[in-house]
């Protein structure tokens, strides 16, 4: 099971939003500098999560994005259907007549598979942005910073 760079770098660019929008848009350039992530990528980003209605643009010299809703609404299954990721550790389709091989039968550790999916997703649709913020600030001022 792996989350592709989109699912990642859309979440870390969401919880940078989240810091640095109390006041003001943040713009791409900013987040760009601060996360190491190309302006292009995160334009691709931000087109799906505008899209999705999780962010909002705002136009002018002082523009950029604003999260459009509280952080504590957004959930991380959120984040990631708005890119188009998805967390998958079987490689069969669920509805599909045919098993995991192309067989009439599952694999033997189908199962397995199917009910870590299920505690992955869970535990991303129980996570929030603001979960991510609020831990992050915890471990700056436990580790002195």
């Amino acid at each position: 099971m792996k989350l592709t760079s989109k699912g990642r770098y859309a979440v870390t660019a969401l919880v940078d939003l989240a810091r640095f929008n109390r006041d003001n848009p943040v713009s791409l350039r900013d987040i760009s500098l601060r996360q190491g992530i190309s302006i292009d990528f995160l334009e691709q980003i931000f087109s799906k999560l505008k899209k999705k209605e999780i962010v909002q643009s705002i136009r002018g010299t002082q523009g950029g994005y604003v999260l459009n809703r509280q952080p504590n609404e957004i959930k991380l299954t959120n984040i990631f259907d708005a890119v188009d990721e998805k967390v998958k550790t079987v490689q069969c389709k669920k509805e599909s007549k045919k098993g995991c091989n192309g067989k009439a039968t599952k694999c033997l550790t189908h199962n397995l598979w199917d009910e870590l999916e299920n505690h992955i997703n869970n535990f991303f649709e129980e996570k929030s942005l603001e979960d991510l913020i609020t831990k992050k600030t915890q471990e700056r001022i436990h580790n002195g910073h």
